[in-house]
């Protein structure tokens, strides 16, 4: 079923919480049904590109800001294909030509949000994105065995190293102060969405900024978790949906969402396979136990196989969180979408990826 569609100029305020590329995917999706978009970001990556201008320049790393600003452009192709071009030779090898715009906006600029806001003009983009904090932070992760280790890019490599769970994550130093603009579009969001994205990388890092969880919980939105749909390699083997969920409120506040919108669609024989030499494996929804903690699971078809791997697919994420939106949120019922779009059925089963 089709959303009712109304002018995306009065479509519903969605803050959406991430990092990575799961979230910039997601909001290619959202921005054809509105325009009231607020992306709010980790800026907690060392690794990388990233990592490199961090280190030599001393700004809050660009990269998954910029993956989310190219998502919401509305430019000439010619400069989406520049944004993404990434240097192939000298110093500059797997630098991405986006990276270096948004650190010379930062360069002249008077903070790294004002150069944010620059570039937003430059590509013209649907609504906006804010770093969640603009502090300088490093991510410190510690294990099942006790051992730790801080640097996001180095978690993956620790924990394989260490073979036991992360059992915490913490951001260094402690409670950064958040961007108010971040902080004012969870209040005035009508719907806020978690993820998709790595858990305790892109997810979680957000939540450790002041303020935020606070003005999460404070909000009358619909708030949803969106579930990934495999476990992560170095991260989550071996987690359910409900694992993820208690990992996020461990670092966050129990019910600080009570809806999960998790994957139908199978997974091709071919891709399983692909994940399970890496240790990874669809992930287990696992709804009574996600009851158990007071987050109601809906299962939705919204994945797809890009190049072998599974991914969130933007378009059918974006239109069952609208779905979703309209038939569960009293905020907006019948205000904005109409009686027709409140009257709104899951979908069943899932349809092949």
């Amino acid at each position: 079923m089709e959303p009712y569609r109304i002018p995306r100029r009065n479509g519903p305020k969605i803050a959406v919480i991430g990092g990575g590329h799961g979230l910039s995917n997601m909001l290619r999706g959202l921005k054809e049904y509105t325009e009231n978009l607020s992306a709010i970001v980790t800026v907690a990556d060392d690794g990388g590109g990233s990592g490199a201008l961090r280190q030599d320049l001393g700004m809050p790393p660009p990269g998954d800001i910029r993956n989310c600003l190219e998502a919401l452009a509305n430019t000439e192709p010619l400069m989406s294909e520049l944004m993404r071009y990434r240097f192939q030779e000298g110093s500059l090898a797997g630098q991405s030509f986006g990276n270096l715009f948004i650190a010379a906006l930062n360069g002249i600029s008077p903070s790294f949000d004002a150069a944010v806001r620059r570039m937003s003009e430059v590509l013209a983009i649907t609504g906006r994105v804010l770093p969640v904090t603009t502090a300088d932070v490093q991510l410190e992760a510690e294990f099942e065995n006790g051992a730790s280790v801080i640097g996001e890019s180095k978690i993956f490599y620790c924990k394989k190293k260490e073979d036991c769970r992360i059992t915490q994550v913490r951001l260094l130093p402690e409670h950064p102060k958040p961007l108010p603009e971040a902080l004012a579009a969870l209040q005035e969001a009508d719907m806020i969405v978690l993820g998709p994205g790595s858990l305790y990388t892109s997810i979680i890092p957000n939540l450790l900024v002041d303020g935020i969880v606070e003005a999460i919980e404070k909000s009358k939105a619909l708030k949803i978790y969106v579930c990934n749909v495999m476990t992560q390699e170095g991260e989550t083997e071996g987690y359910t949906a409900s694992d993820h969920i208690a990992a996020i409120f461990k670092h966050s506040s129990n019910g600080l969402f009570h809806l999960c919108l998790a994957n139908s669609s199978p997974v091709p024989k071919s891709a399983a396979a692909r994940y399970a030499e890496e240790g990874a494996e669809m992930l287990q929804y696992d709804a009574a136990r996600c009851l158990a903690l007071g987050v109601e699971l809906v299962s939705r078809p919204i994945a797809t196989v890009v190049d072998g791997y599974v991914r969130h697919h933007a378009e059918n994420l974006a239109r069952e969180l609208i779905l979703l939106h309209a038939e569960r949120s009293v905020r907006i019922a019948g205000n904005r979408y109409g009686a027709a779009s409140c009257q709104v059925e899951e979908t069943q089963g899932g349809g092949k990826i």
